[in-house]
């Protein structure tokens, strides 16, 4: 680990032998890991100690993921979530991206791949895009303090995933340029995220929503139906 501090995981499902596999793979790879069998005890889990990454399971006794996952981005957004999800769920892998979630894997899944998985999420979580020698962006009514990765918006300032902060921040750098949504995944995400381009539309949904949902008077993200999506402030036309 090049004399870091080894990176903390907490693993939150209620079969035993998911969470051991996990803990196995994923201490090989070098981590240390820290289990919690149902919501509750993963809550209680985050308040006394400091953790990197959570995978957290959906189907949970008692607190299920969503309620632990709400939990979590009330207190920090920007922990890393990733969900396991059951197969063909597609509607869970959704919701649980719209509620803030960087990642999911879907059961039974490969060791392997989990470990890629948490690698992947990790390093976009503490190397994002490179500022190129910026380190503020400024429109009308908004403002973006990369090294504070901070926005502000009319008088707001906004409350962003670590996500959505780099996708408005990418956007912002690019203004009236159409980009669609596999070249946001590949900018944005990074070549090796696995999942599909839906997860752009859920996180441009969400990042538009709070935007507007801010004092400025301008809108900033327009889609281009058929395209993708671009950067253009315009005054609202419900200013």
């Amino acid at each position: 680990m090049g004399g870091a501090a080894t990176p903390s995981l907490l693993v939150v499902d209620d079969e035993q032998h998911i969470r051991e596999l996990c803990r196995i793979y994923l201490e090989k790879a070098g981590y240390s890991v820290i289990e919690a069998s149902n919501g509750a005890h993963a809550l209680d889990l985050l308040q006394r100690h400091t953790i990197d990454l959570v995978i957290l399971d959906i189907m949970l006794p008692e607190v299920d993921g969503w309620q632990v996952l709400k939990a979590i981005r009330q207190r920090d957004v920007w922990l890393p979530v990733v969900m396991l999800t059951a197969v063909g769920e597609e509607e869970d892998r959704i919701e649980g991206l719209e509620a803030g979630a960087d990642d999911y894997l879907i059961k039974p899944f490969s060791p392997r791949e989990l470990v890629a998985r948490v690698r992947a999420v990790l390093r976009r979580a503490t190397v994002s895009l490179p500022p190129e020698d910026v380190d503020s962006i400024r429109y009308p009514g908004l403002l973006l303090d990369y090294g504070r990765r901070m926005v502000t918006c009319g008088q707001d300032v906004l409350t962003l995933t670590p996500r959505e902060f780099d996708l408005l921040w990418f956007l912002a750098q690019n203004p009236q340029q159409v980009f669609s949504r596999e070249q946001l995944l590949d900018r944005v995400w990074g070549y090796d995220f696995e999942g599909d381009a839906r997860t752009v539309d859920v996180h441009v949904t969400r990042l538009r929503h709070k935007l507007l949902a801010s004092s400025s008077p301008y809108a900033y993200l327009e889609t281009v139906w058929g395209q993708g999506y671009r950067f253009k402030p315009e005054i609202r036309v419900d200013s």
